[in-house]
């Protein structure tokens, strides 16, 4: 059974984190630990953008930032997928350089040392040539770079449906099953 870590940062884009985890809570089969790491930005961003502080009612185990005795800051705890979503480009850039200064750029640290899966959701456009270089450095260390760029073949024709397009994405990257729109099917 899975041991997923989900970090959420205050990027744009709360949609794709609330989708997440409502999608991760109906595939409950499949996992065997869910923790979230959710920053105050995050919090804010979800605010504004959602109109609600429902990130609360989640019944999945929630730590600080600074919770650096969570079980998944160290790679003992055998969590073997973190997904960031939105990534804000602050946090990668930290990843990127090795600053494990908080528990996200911890745990992120710990996947890939351990040679986990680690997916960087993330939502900044345009992105400059740092951004890039981050990026690039992320991917050669073994993250995965996902942008948050939904597809249309699946013809979505609300704003959820739109961000289902990069959550399905996600779930797929992360190796779950899932009933979603399949190219050719």
């Amino acid at each position: 059974m899975r041991k997923i870590v989900v970090a959420i940062t205050g990027a744009s884009g709360s949609i794709y984190a609330k989708q997440l985890l409502d999608r991760l809570a109906r595939i409950r089969d499949q996992w065997e630990a869910v923790a979230v790491v959710m920053t105050e930005n995050a919090k804010e961003v979800w605010r504004t953008e959602l109109g609600n502080t429902a990130y609360s009612d989640y019944t999945l185990p929630f730590f600080s930032q600074q919770d650096f005795r969570a079980p998944f800051a160290s790679g003992s705890g055998k969590y073997d997928t973190m997904i960031i979503i939105p990534c804000s480009m602050g946090t990668l850039g930290r990843i990127a350089t090795g600053i494990s200064n908080d528990l996200i750029t911890r745990a992120a640290d710990v996947i890939l040392k351990e040679r986990r899966k680690l997916l960087c959701v993330v939502r900044d456009t345009p992105y400059n040539l740092i951004h890039i270089r981050n990026m690039e450095t992320v991917t050669l260390a073994g993250g995965i770079i996902c942008p948050a760029t939904p597809s249309f073949y699946s013809l979505p024709k609300t704003i959820d449906e739109v961000a289902a397009t990069v959550v399905d994405r996600v779930i797929d990257l992360a190796g779950f099953k899932i009933d979603t729109f399949r190219w050719g099917e």
